[in-house]
């Protein structure tokens, strides 16, 4: 019962888009999948990361205000950057194969590292996943059990993500938004740099 409730709440999060949903989007429409699938696997290992310090029952992290206000702000900032990228971003074809920004580097290593710093520096990642597993998990919940928890949401996030990459990354959706990728780029951008404020002034 336990592991149904932690799970539907977990994936009732996942269904939010927030801001790993327009950086993969961004990617899989611009890049070949298998950089949007480095972005997923850099997102879901950040997220492991969180949920290790939540299963390892560090929830005085939460407690600990100065980390969590260096993360706000180091997130915010993060998120804002990458919407101004993206907002500053010139009007171009989807077969356009020139590096204009950092956020399309054709390497995996470079798309790994901006899927884990955006989800990294995301204070409500940290708050969430420890805020779970304090509320929700029973302190009686073996070691185990809550290790199994942590790997569970942390596959799911992963699949998830690359889920979503594949299907954006599919030739035929691909095709059919292709005339809408300027405006799509700018909304994107703009609900990005919108949370990077929204993050930073909260």
């Amino acid at each position: 019962m336990e592991f149904l409730l932690i799970a539907s709440v977990h994936f009732m999060a996942l269904l939010s888009p927030g801001p790993d949903f327009f950086l993969i989007m961004q990617t899989s429409l611009r890049m070949p999948l298998r950089y949007a699938f480095a972005v997923c696997l850099g997102i879901a290992t950040a997220n492991g990361l969180y949920l290790l310090i939540a299963v390892a029952g560090l929830e005085v992290v939460k407690e600990m205000t100065s980390l969590m206000l260096i993360l706000k702000y180091l997130g915010g900032g993060y998120l804002f950057y990458i919407g101004i990228l993206l907002l500053r971003t010139p009007a171009r074809s989807l077969e356009y194969e020139t590096n204009v920004s950092c956020l399309h580097v054709k390497s995996i290593r470079h798309q790994f590292a901006i899927g884990f710093v955006s989800a990294i520096l995301n204070p409500k990642n940290a708050i969430f996943y420890l805020s779970l597993f304090t509320v929700m998990v029973s302190p009686e919940t073996p070691f185990v059990i809550r290790a199994l928890y942590g790997l569970w949401m942390t596959g799911i996030v992963l699949v998830w993500d690359m889920g979503v990459a594949g299907l954006l990354g599919n030739q035929k959706i691909k095709k059919w938004l292709g005339n809408w990728i300027f405006l799509i780029e700018k909304v994107a951008g703009g609900v990005l740099a919108f949370f990077g404020v929204l993050l930073t002034c909260r």
